[in-house]
């Protein structure tokens, strides 16, 4: 019986203290065998080195995310400066430039860093959310891989060593700016326009999303004059000398967006009035090249971070159940606590071992998705470089989307505190998770893609070939299923005219790509579970 008290001694401080003193990697046995099955021959040196860095993540970074969330932390644009030269100055909190800063100096994308030390290291840096710190990795990642495979020009190949290897300790960091008002998605819409001058271009109109504004450098669509055709642009945000000086390299940062998530995290509207910028790869091989290098790696990391957060997710559900007592017992003993706690464990278990089982085989390919599919390869190559291109389309949109139900499901666990800012970290997880899930291509666009990927290629890939083998060692029930559904699925001719066969073929297929990515899933938890 409780009896009245003016004084309740009720401490949360049990509860916190098993949640922070948590190392994420050190103790977490899953981790450490996902390193085991994954990592192969460099697998003790990349658990020593994830041991090292989880320190960091687990406890400095980690507070100095939670503190630059804070609302009185969030970003700002400071265009003019007190004697009123412009200078679109980004700024944000010392938590937040202290973390980059020690982040990009792990040189993560050094020739020197092993890459499954890199995925590691990165899965245990996005436990922490976006914190301004997610989006500028993967753009880096992602524009140093671009560089890496048509960067000819001196000053690209002094662009990217700032971005792989740093310059006296400091590294560049990149961003991506595609997105127009009028296209979104539809990128061939895009109408910035890029004037040849000398062997430099000059660029000019606006971009509507651009993430990661304070970066050093950008990746950038635009179109040369008089043409329709799309080309691909590296921008540096400062001139050499100027950045000193907080001079922009021909652009204006017109104003910040107010997003619901990765609110850390400077997105902005900008206009190019002349920005010097410098050619990447054929003109008319622009768009090719985004999306087969650029957004391959985003929709590599939407991926990994989703499975990252409901990591956490589940950890910290699983804690606060174990803690909290109600009706004279632990809730983690009530039956429905217990099976929702169970599935947060099994969708972050089973994300995890995909989001490195699919890096598995994108490593197995050198690391690289080809532009386009190349008909003079064998034709098992060819097969394996389609399977990894639908495989990150199909992580994107199906962690994406239990990202979203898995963190409100965690919160539901910590009851009304579960949607206090700063009880915990989940309600910041949770609006990150819905941001990305429409980062780098929505569900119902990469639906289409992959939809019309296999019809382009089923005269010499069939799609129920497809399916087995993405899903080689998986119960044949399973798979005899899902080959004959994607076989009248993939038959149906267009999904972009509309009809209401086309809306009921959309729904089937959408729940089917889901279906197929959750076996996918379940086949690598199965292959990292069986080891031990």
């Amino acid at each position: 019986m409780t009896l009245p008290t003016r004084a309740n001694p009720y401490t949360f401080d049990e509860f916190l203290l098993k949640q922070n003193e948590f190392d994420y990697y050190a103790d977490d046995p899953f981790l450490q065998q996902i390193v085991h099955h994954f990592a192969g021959d460099s697998r003790d040196a990349v658990d020593k080195a994830a041991r090292k860095l989880s320190i960091r993540a687990s406890f400095r970074w980690r507070d100095f995310a939670d503190s630059a969330a804070r609302l009185e932390n969030r970003p700002y644009l400071l265009n003019y400066d007190a004697h009123n030269h412009r200078i679109d100055r980004v700024v944000r909190p010392m938590e937040t430039t202290l973390m980059e800063k020690e982040i990009f100096s792990e040189g993560l994308f050094s020739g020197k860093m092993n890459p499954w030390e890199s995925l590691m290291k990165m899965f245990l840096i996005y436990q922490n959310g976006e914190a301004c710190i997610a989006c500028p990795l993967v753009c880096t990642e992602g524009l140093v891989a671009l560089l890496e495979g048509f960067g000819e020009s001196p000053e690209t190949q002094r662009i990217l060593m700032h971005c792989k290897e740093g310059k006296d300790g400091d590294f560049g960091i990149g961003a991506q700016y595609l997105t127009e008002i009028q296209g979104g998605s539809d990128i061939p819409a895009n109408v910035v326009e890029a004037l040849q001058d000398g062997v430099l271009w000059r660029l000019y109109g606006t971009k509507f999303f651009c993430s990661a504004v304070h970066a050093d450098y950008a990746v950038v669509t635009a179109k040369p004059q008089g043409s329709e055709k799309v080309g691909l642009f590296v921008v540096p945000s400062w001139l050499p000398g100027d950045k000193a000086k907080e001079v922009r390299n021909g652009f204006t940062i017109d104003r910040l967006k107010w997003k619901m998530g990765t609110a850390e995290l400077p997105t902005a509207e900008i206009t190019f009035n002349g920005a010097q910028a410098y050619q990447v790869g054929p003109l008319g091989r622009g768009l090719a090249n985004v999306v087969g290098v650029v957004l391959t790696h985003s929709r590599l990391t939407v991926g990994l971070s989703g499975a990252a957060s409901m990591t956490r997710a589940a950890r910290e559900a699983r804690q606060y159940s174990e803690f909290r007592e109600a009706f004279g017992q632990n809730v983690a003993r009530f039956p429905m606590v217990a099976t929702q706690i169970d599935e947060l464990d099994f969708f972050a278990r089973r994300s995890t071992a995909g989001a490195f089982k699919i890096y598995g085989q994108f490593l197995a390919l050198d690391g690289k998705i080809k532009v386009g599919i190349n008909k003079s390869d064998p034709l098992p190559l060819r097969q394996k470089r389609l399977e990894v291109r639908e495989l990150v389309m199909l992580q994107k949109i199906t962690t994406s989307w239990d990202a979203v139900d898995q963190l409100r499901l965690a919160m539901s666990i910590f009851g009304g505190h579960g949607v206090m800012e700063d009880f915990s970290a989940l309600p910041r997880l949770y609006r990150d998770a819905a941001v990305n899930e429409l980062w780098e291509g929505p569900r119902n666009v990469l639906l289409s893609q992959i939809h019309r990927d296999l019809q382009q290629v089923k005269a010499w890939y069939e799609p129920s070939k497809f399916v087995r083998s993405l899903l080689t060692g998986a119960e044949n029930v399973v798979v005899r299923e899902l080959e004959e559904e994607i076989e009248e699925l993939v038959a149906y001719a267009d999904l972009t005219i509309p009809s209401e066969a086309a809306g009921e073929i959309c729904r089937q297929w959408d729940d089917f790509c889901h279906r197929l990515f959750h076996a996918y899933q379940d086949l690598a938890l199965a292959e990292v579970e069986d080891v031990f």
